[in-house]
């Protein structure tokens, strides 16, 4: 039995854009999904918090597939449990594809480097939603906080970290499918609000080195605006955006595809509860977590 955990993530900046080449910024944070493999006679059987049947496990299918050209897969049990929301642009596709490619990476012993499995879980993501960038599973492996397409791993994120959650469940392929779509209408237009995005990723590696918190918060809510602009946000995200700011976060934004999940505000620390508070009040759900520098591991 082998048993190993990846962890969700927060874009400081960055999404949609980070498709398009862009630079984006973001951060593991300390929500888990666990992936537990057993021997079985029975060929090849998926428990999943997520759905019961093999076929709705789309994630995890395709990771298989991928993980039998290094290894032959048969007589397993792969058991699922995470903390992290269903389709609400934490990252809960990357985490439980990351953990399953590393259980199964113990498992049969095929010495994958965690640069080999965050690839391969990119490339997993990428057949399933047609379009994806290697943010997620990258965060996911590596943990920290980290600045993609350059791979690099910048300083740790040590303020106050709260999540509000519209429990609404949204389609990451149809959100980026949407964006492309108004791209290919208005390039000369949509392309400009794209290098905006990927310039504050730029601009916010030199302010989370400096820990400037107050900075990158006036940034993060200038990328809620453009998201906005996009069409990826909802009224009830900007409900909970517009609470954290009221009360004092630092700055506020969608963070994923859009079109419902999550957003996360950045604060002082002993403010957390406060904010906390106020999101769950405008809409939904909402939780106080913490950046986290581990990535995946095994439990």
């Amino acid at each position: 039995m082998v048993k190993y955990s990846a962890p969700g993530k927060v874009f400081l900046f960055g999404e949609h854009a980070v498709v398009y080449g862009k630079r984006a910024i973001a951060c593991a944070i300390d929500l888990r999904t666990t992936v537990e493999i057993t021997s079985s006679r029975q060929g090849i059987r998926i428990q999943s918090a997520f759905k019961d049947e093999p076929d709705k496990n789309p994630y995890i299918r395709v990771a298989l597939k991928k993980f039998q050209q290094c290894a032959a897969v048969d007589g397993i049990n792969i058991s699922v449990s995470s903390k992290i929301p269903v389709a609400s642009g934490l990252g809960s596709s990357a985490a439980v594809t990351i953990a399953t490619i590393a259980a199964l990476n113990d498992e049969y012993q095929t010495n994958l480097s965690l640069d080999e499995i965050a690839a391969m879980g990119h490339q997993t993501e990428l057949e399933v939603q047609g379009a994806a960038s290697p943010t997620d599973t990258f965060v996911s492996t590596m943990g920290g906080t980290v600045i993609v397409p350059d791979k690099k791993k910048l300083p740790p994120i040590t303020c106050g970290v709260v999540v509000g959650y519209t429990g609404i469940s949204k389609s990451t392929s149809r959100m980026v499918s949407r964006v492309r779509t108004l791209k290919e209408r208005y390039p000369e237009i949509i392309d400009g609000i794209m290098d905006c995005i990927g310039n504050m990723s730029t601009r916010g590696e030199e302010l989370v080195a400096k820990n400037d918190y107050v900075s990158i918060g006036e940034l993060m809510n200038v990328n809620q605006g453009l998201l906005d602009a996009i069409g990826v946000s909802i009224p009830e995200l900007s409900l909970q955006v517009n609470a954290a700011r009221s009360c004092g976060a630092y700055g506020a934004k969608i963070t994923g595809a859009g079109g419902g999940g999550c957003m996360v505000a950045l604060c002082e620390p002993d403010r957390c509860k406060e904010i906390a508070t106020a999101i769950g009040k405008s809409c939904g759900d909402s939780f106080i977590t913490k950046p986290t520098a581990e990535g995946v591991r095994k439990e």
